[in-house]
């Protein structure tokens, strides 16, 4: 069995208690309910749904509803959300649609231009007193705890983490996540650390650190250098959940293909059809490949597999 991290401790987040304070980011892409479930069978704290239109749930979208999916183990579980405008999210927490998500989590970190262009993600780091109406609107319709996600800036001249901290804390969220990155770096460059010290210096509740986790020392200095009261882990859980075992001392072995086949198997239950399952499964067989011998080959063969059955059985003789 693993070691148990010494860094590694419960946590609560309002009234919502984790078993772990190292947690899976919301990836767009990657964190549909298959991936989160076997980072949650390893050990994960807390998995996140990737972020979903608050807007785009009001109009009932067949497909964003389906992003609501959760997993049995996945509890507690948080709803990312991302949007502009106030009212939309107080409309959607007050319809119900997420009523079965612990952790209402509010996106105001993402850097994509369709994202930011439409004034949303980072965007709202630009406008600091729409984003707390935006926090008020929600806290103001649930007893659920609210999170907020951002970055360290919009750029370098607009480095705001400071006070949009406080605000996030005076507007009512329960703990925040800081990338240490501006929007304009994206993820090039290296997370800061200082910033995030910053971050969690500055406020009470709960601060989760994010960026350039790839192992459990990885995870230990973070903690120790920031003071962060957990760690979010996004690009480094890609072909690597194993990390949430080791960081918890969870005794959970799988071989490669056995975590594709977690993945497949959850998504298969809950009925997804095969065409977004072998989109998926191939966005994960890439990162899974990765460091393999003849990966580049390997990658080519796999994504030029068509049907569902024959991937799967291509990946059970590529990874078993």
């Amino acid at each position: 069995m693993a070691e148990k991290s010494k860094y590694c401790k419960r946590l609560k987040i309002g009234d919502v208690r984790l078993e772990s304070n190292i947690v899976l980011a919301p990836m767009a892409g990657f964190s549909e309910v298959g991936f989160r479930s076997l980072c949650r069978f390893y050990g994960a704290g807390l998995t996140t749904t990737e972020m979903i239109s608050a807007k785009a749930l009001l109009f009932h979208n067949e497909k964003t509803l389906k992003m609501l999916e959760t997993a049995k183990n996945e509890k507690p579980v948080a709803v990312q959300l991302f949007g502009h405008e106030p009212e939309d999210f107080k409309n959607v927490i007050e319809s119900g649609l997420l009523d079965k998500f612990d952790i209402i989590d509010i996106n105001m970190g993402c850097p994509a231009p369709k994202i930011v262009n439409n004034g949303d993600g980072c965007a709202l780091m630009k406008d600091i007193n729409l984003a707390e109406r935006i926090i008020k609107s929600a806290v103001s319709v649930t007893n659920k705890p609210i999170t907020v996600k951002f970055r360290t800036g919009f750029d370098e001249k607009h480095k705001n983490y400071v006070e949009f901290a406080k605000m996030c804390e005076r507007a009512g969220a329960s703990a925040i996540t800081i990338h240490g990155r501006t929007r304009e770096q994206y993820y090039s460059g290296k997370s800061s650390l200082e910033v995030i010290k910053e971050v969690a210096s500055a406020v009470k509740i709960p601060v989760f650190a994010n960026g350039d986790v790839t192992s459990v020392e990885d995870f230990e200095m973070i903690i120790k250098e920031t003071g962060a009261a957990g760690v979010m882990i996004g690009r480094g859980s890609l072909g690597n959940s194993s990390i949430f075992a080791k960081v918890s001392g969870k005794n959970a072995v799988f071989s490669k293909y056995e975590q594709i086949k977690y993945i497949y198997d959850v998504l298969k239950e809950k009925q997804y059809n095969d065409n977004f399952i072998i989109g998926q499964m191939r966005a994960h067989l890439v990162h899974f490949i990765k460091g393999m011998h003849l990966a580049t080959e390997l990658k080519q063969k796999l994504l030029m597999i068509d049907g569902l059955d024959d991937l799967m059985k291509n990946l059970k003789e590529t990874l078993d």
